[in-house]
């Protein structure tokens, strides 16, 4: 039954067409991402504040439900998103992450991009494969995200929380800012409000658009 169900995800990957992102280099490459990532797989759960979390949940959840028609997947897209954008240390906001998930998949669980990342936050299918775990995995909304963040959080660290050179590393599209600013106009215009609770404010040049 689980060989079944395997070949068949295998087969709809295939026929999804590519997300809306297309990398000039090979994204998520770096091998100092291997532990990070094997982390965000193993420790997935997380504790967060329950009123800070009702706020965010009910400001983006209207502006979710443009995208996400199931009411299940729009709760456990934005409650992992929150937790892993909250998690102790964490210095990803939660606004900039949706619009990640809105620029690259269209919050689609099924995108592959030309250069056959997958899911959510369109993470490549090697991450997965080397930690015992099938490619068709992307496709969940939890495991996507986990490995998505956690990709982010390299890049954000590397590049001193310069958001723009991180997005461009993410996508496999450094010194190329299409991707990067279209990711910027959608969290500041769009996926703002809530998306920063509890969190110091960005750095102006890290988000501004020239």
């Amino acid at each position: 039954m689980r060989a079944a169900t395997a070949l068949l995800a295998s087969v709809a990957l295939a026929c999804v067409a590519p997300a809306r992102a297309t990398p000039r280099f090979l994204p998520q490459s770096e091998p100092q991402l291997g532990p990070i990532v094997q982390q965000a797989i193993t420790q997935a759960q997380c504790f967060t504040d329950r009123f800070d979390s009702a706020v965010w949940y009910t400001l983006m959840e209207p502006k979710l439900r443009r995208y996400v028609s199931d009411p299940q997947q729009r709760l456990e897209i934005l409650g992992t998103v929150y937790c892993e954008t909250h998690r102790a240390g964490s210095t990803v906001p939660a606004g900039l992450v949706m619009a990640i998930l809105d620029v690259e998949s269209r919050f689609d669980p099924w995108a592959v991009s030309n250069a056959g990342a997958v899911g959510l936050m369109q993470v490549m299918p090697f991450w997965p494969e080397r930690f015992g775990m099938r490619r068709y995995e992307l496709t969940r909304v939890a495991a996507n995200i986990h490995m998505g963040c956690a990709i982010l959080r390299f890049y954000l660290d590397s590049e001193r929380h310069d958001i723009r050179r991180a997005l461009e590393r993410y996508n496999g599209s450094l010194g190329h800012r299409d991707y990067a600013d279209r990711v910027i106009v959608r969290w500041t215009t769009y996926w703002n409000g809530a998306d920063d609770l509890g969190k110091p404010a960005p750095h102006p040049k890290a988000v501004a658009i020239k």
